[in-house]
């Protein structure tokens, strides 16, 4: 998920003197081009580690003895690892550069994966993914810094690279998991460690950008901090954490849980693992085509609606009849998935200035993750206990009412600057 494009960009952004962009001489143009394919490769690595797990999610709880309970934890670590994590990763952008961040991110991944799939126990296991977690969130938040730091000129274009890459990744870990461990004789610790490979070409190709560009830190550059706003005095703001952490609440139990209602409902592995590719696959074009419509409105009161009734519809139909239509229960709950971007993109809408933003993107997407940590769980345990997925999804639509209910405040046309004031400060204006 990008989850904070913003964020970063204007946290983490140095002031790079034309001369050290890479359009600048003959060399570093093919330095540049060694950028764009790194930058690629990272974000390809972004949600294997996530979408891969969910289709051998039965293997894997058997082998280890995990209980419905820890495995809705497991799928909970990714939205607590990029709260945790990238709330840390701006302040460490600016000790050390955002290259060198991203480059121990892909190690982190690499290490991360391959670890995991030697674990002999589910305390292990966790701990090895949430490692290849941290490398994720960092480098979910540092790759549109470097876009915007190395491509001031190219930034859009190099955006649309960036989230291709990323929704590749999601739909292709989803898509081949299965088949890829029949491949290697069906043992899931295999089919799960052959993606840390990926991770390794990653960081293969980080390594000579970082000796290439002897980066440094936005401090030790003398950067400036940009000005602190009191955010927690906006309305708007808490709305769009809330909406933000609902929507990731859906989204990581989709990712964690759909290929194993699939599978209870009689599908076999390999297509559930097609049927969650489905569902990233559908926000692709969305993604793009999405953020331009609602840019161009006052508010977006309307997608918020929308998206939230194509995820009520999905979730009904995967309760009363998961085998009737499962095609169109992806596609609707893919569709219900595209409130990332929608919330993306007016996280950009409210506020005045790109420090707003930044500032308004920190708090919207670290508490956001924060809130949807405990879902997953609570997923897990409802299924334990009921021994079906019909109160679990019932659950699930029912969030939805609330992330309509924040989705409708946030999505209202104001800034959180008109909000963000101190009392004495809003009488005098």
């Amino acid at each position: 998920m990008p989850a904070a494009d913003t964020t970063a960009s204007a946290r983490t952004e140095s002031r790079t003197p034309p001369a050290e962009r890479p359009a600048a001489a003959p060399a570093a143009k093919y330095l540049g081009w060694l950028f764009a394919v790194a930058i690629a490769a990272a974000a390809f690595n972004l949600r294997p580690v996530v979408t891969s797990l969910g289709p051998l999610l039965d293997q894997v709880r058997d082998d280890l003895g995990m209980n419905p309970t820890l495995a809705g934890l497991l799928t909970a670590v990714p939205s607590l690892c990029f709260a945790l994590f990238g709330f840390a990763a701006p302040a460490a952008a600016r000790r050390i550069g955002p290259i060198a961040v991203i480059t121990a991110g892909m190690g982190a991944i690499t290490a991360g994966v391959l670890a995991r799939s030697f674990a002999g126990g589910t305390a292990v296991f966790l701990l090895f993914t949430a490692l290849a977690l941290a490398g994720v969130a960092v480098s979910n938040v540092l790759l549109p810094v470097v876009i915007k730091r190395y491509f001031p000129e190219k930034v859009g274009p190099m955006i649309g690279l960036y989230s291709m890459a990323l929704s590749a990744g999601t739909a292709l870990a989803a898509l081949v998991s299965v088949p890829l461990t029949s491949s290697l004789g069906g043992d899931w610790r295999y089919g799960l460690g052959s993606w840390a490979a990926l991770g390794a070409l990653a960081l293969v190709l980080w390594l000579p950008l970082l000796i290439a560009r002897r980066e440094r830190g936005e401090r030790a550059a003398g950067a400036a901090a940009p000005a602190r706003l009191p955010i927690t005095r906006s309305r708007t703001a808490w709305a769009m954490a809330c909406f933000f952490g609902l929507q990731a609440t859906g989204a990581y139990v989709v990712m964690g849980w759909l290929p194993k209602i699939f599978q209870d409902s009689g599908i076999d592995k390999g297509t559930s693992g097609v049927l969650l590719a489905v569902t990233m696959v559908i926000g692709v074009p969305v993604s793009f085509v999405l953020p331009n419509l609602a840019a161009r409105r006052g508010d977006q009161r309307l997608f918020v609606v929308v998206l939230a009734s194509c995820g009520i519809a999905g979730y009904a139909g995967l309760a009363l009849a998961p085998a009737g239509a499962p095609w169109v229960w992806s596609v609707l709950v893919g569709l219900s998935n595209c409130a990332f971007p929608l919330v993306l993109t007016m996280i950009g809408l409210r506020a005045r200035t790109a420090g707003g933003v930044a500032q308004l993107s920190v708090f919207a997407q670290g508490v956001g993750y924060l809130i949807a940590v405990p879902g997953p769980i609570l997923i897990g345990r409802i299924y334990d206990v009921t021994g079906e997925w019909y109160w679990p999804l019932g659950f699930l639509a029912l969030l939805l009412v609330p992330q309509m209910l924040f989705g409708l405040r946030a999505a209202r046309a104001r800034h959180i600057e008109d909000e963000a004031v101190h009392p004495a400060q809003r009488a005098r204006a």
